[in-house]
């Protein structure tokens, strides 16, 4: 059967620079079936959904919803809905808990402020291990069911007690793809064994470069740029690199990059596209998806 995933890897399409962009993550739990289009087909209340979706527009907030890996039978509800929200940028990043009876009381939050990294006493910090959302969203595309739900259930009988599956996290052709939190890195491609590797350097304070999507607090050119600098130093401290990106004409960035010891590289990223056309997602049209080129990588 031919899949978006196994076009993909047989065109060897790189995983850098494909991580969603979002400053910060709010996470509903909500049992049950999810729609490809989750928040407004789901058990979660229709209206809800949007207005959540519309409230985070632009605020560099995303919503998404999650759910316990395992079966989802449609008559089970969630009476009370678990909530994780998650900022990433490093040097500010936090994760705040709290568990809320109608997720219409989320509409009550300062959206613009939890983007910039202010979290305005919301719930609880977190305490434990690493938080793994592994997409599942078979409605959405069906190589997430088909690769990331056997991730989850695996990961989480290994004894990984934050397992989550999450609808939505872009790239299917990705999948298995997993988000992870404190940090926002984001992974493609995974198996059992590098999964379980990328949550043993979470815990430790590390990411794994050779599975990593990006870091989703990252515009796509800072997310490349990031990821060149790390091939080339060998530096896999989650929170030792910062980016500051800037247009450098059409199509392309100059992107400044800064390790907390003090030294900084300038980077040249430039937008192409991937060949030849291929289906960014299973069912649909062939396409010519962009991608992020790095050009030149300069100590300064």
């Amino acid at each position: 059967m031919s899949t978006c995933t196994t076009l993909s890897r047989e065109l060897a399409e790189p995983l850098a620079a494909t991580a969603a962009v979002a400053t910060t993550w709010l996470l509903v739990e909500q049992n049950g079936p999810w729609g490809a289009k989750a928040l407004g087909e789901s058990h979660l209340e229709r209206a809800t959904g949007r207005a959540l979706e519309a409230a985070a527009a632009g605020t560099g907030v995303r919503v998404a919803l999650i759910r316990r890996p395992g079966r989802h039978a449609d008559c089970l509800p969630t009476t009370r809905h678990g909530v994780v929200v998650a900022h990433t940028v490093p040097g500010r990043g936090w994760v705040r808990r709290a568990q809320v009876v109608d997720p219409a009381e989320l509409l009550e939050l300062d959206f613009a402020a939890l983007g910039a990294g202010d979290h305005t006493g919301f719930g609880a910090e977190h305490v434990g291990g690493p938080l793994a959302l592994v997409c599942t969203n078979g409605r959405r595309d069906r190589c997430c069911a088909l690769l990331g739900r056997p991730l989850a259930a695996e990961l989480a009988a290994a004894g990984h007690s934050e397992v989550w599956e999450v609808t939505h996290l872009g790239g299917h052709r990705f999948a298995p793809t997993m988000l992870v939190l404190p940090y926002g890195y984001a992974y493609g491609r995974l198996t059992p064994e590098s999964a379980k590797e990328v949550l043993a350097a979470t815990a430790a304070g590390q990411m794994v470069p050779e599975w990593s999507r990006g870091r989703s607090g990252w515009e796509r050119p800072g997310q490349a740029a990031e990821h060149a600098v790390r091939l080339a130093t060998g530096e896999t401290g989650a929170d030792a690199l910062t980016v500051a990106q800037r247009p450098d004409g059409e199509g392309r960035w100059l992107v400044r990059v800064v390790h907390r010891d003090g030294r900084a590289w300038e980077v040249d990223v430039v937008e192409t596209v991937s060949g030849p056309p291929r289906p960014e997602s299973c069912g649909k049209a062939a396409g010519t998806p962009s991608r992020m080129d790095v050009l030149s990588v300069r100590g300064v």
